[in-house]
């Protein structure tokens, strides 16, 4: 038991901690998965894809991918500003992976809604 505990709380070499919340929330997911469909994307694009997102927020998403090595940015001199962006090999072998949880998470969608609604705290 004692090293199951240590595998989840060395919080400086936990995959979990350091590499997969780094593109495991909903927007860098679905930056990953329209960049897989998109190819190359451009910034004003995916803030018409996502609608829900402020800039500012996909700007820091942008940038953390990137720094992780799983997106690519190009920024090209011309008036008006172009950036595209498109997935690194690093990025492209990340979508296979994530494709089954999408499907997972499109099969069970709404059992799970109904579960939230019939939920009462105890």
């Amino acid at each position: 038991m004692e090293n199951f505990l240590e595998k989840y709380s060395d919080t400086d070499n936990c995959p979990v901690r350091n590499v997969v919340a780094r593109f495991g929330n909903k927007w860098s997911l679905l930056i990953l998965l329209i960049l897989s469909d998109i190819e190359v994307v451009r910034f004003s694009d995916f803030i018409k894809v996502m609608p829900d997102i402020s800039s500012k927020v996909l700007s820091k998403e942008l940038k953390v991918l990137e720094a992780d090595g799983l997106i690519d940015r190009k920024a090209y001199a011309v008036i008006p500003p172009k950036v595209e962006y498109t997935l690194t090999k690093r990025g492209k072998s990340l979508i296979p992976l994530i494709v089954p949880i999408v499907e997972w998470a499109k099969d069970n969608m709404k059992p799970i809604r109904n579960s939230r609604n019939d939920y009462k705290p105890g």
